[in-house]
């Protein structure tokens, strides 16, 4: 078999990956490109290593370490992903440009206490044990 049919195909879909990176808006379908970009590369890591005739198969085990990346990384994407959507309702990738949690309004406090001055500000603990000593936990 001639090595151009393999490399075109490669290229073909890495090409394809690119532009699935490049156009996408939903954070899955941009992880699912970036996949078919690591199969593109996989591709031509078999297809050379059969082209030289390698004889320690050093492009097929490439390839295995590639597959193995490649799980680990769709793995922790889609966490992210999934994080992401419950948080946020959205996997649009244009909505999703600062991952920062959003600012609270200046009249808000995350206890629910008035701003001007009477609950305790947060750098002293609200009950009278010292800074050494931790709280005992009550069941």
């Amino acid at each position: 078999m001639h090595l151009a049919y393999p490399a075109v195909l490669a290229a073909l879909l890495f090409c394809v990956g690119v532009y699935g990176v490049l156009a996408r808006r939903n954070a899955i379908l941009v992880l699912m490109s970036v996949e078919l970009m690591l199969n593109a590369v996989n591709l031509n890591l078999v297809a050379f290593d059969v082209w030289l005739r390698d004889t320690l198969h050093a492009g097929q085990a490439l390839t295995l370490f590639t597959i193995a990346v490649a799980a680990a990384e769709i793995g922790i994407g889609l966490a992210i992903v999934l994080m992401v959507h419950r948080n946020r309702g959205t996997a649009d990738v244009d909505r999703l440009r600062d991952t920062a949690e959003r600012p609270e309004s200046p009249g808000d406090t995350p206890d629910g206490d008035t701003p001007d001055g009477d609950a305790p500000d947060g750098d002293a603990p609200a009950d009278d044990t010292p800074h050494g000593e931790k709280a005992e936990a009550t069941a």
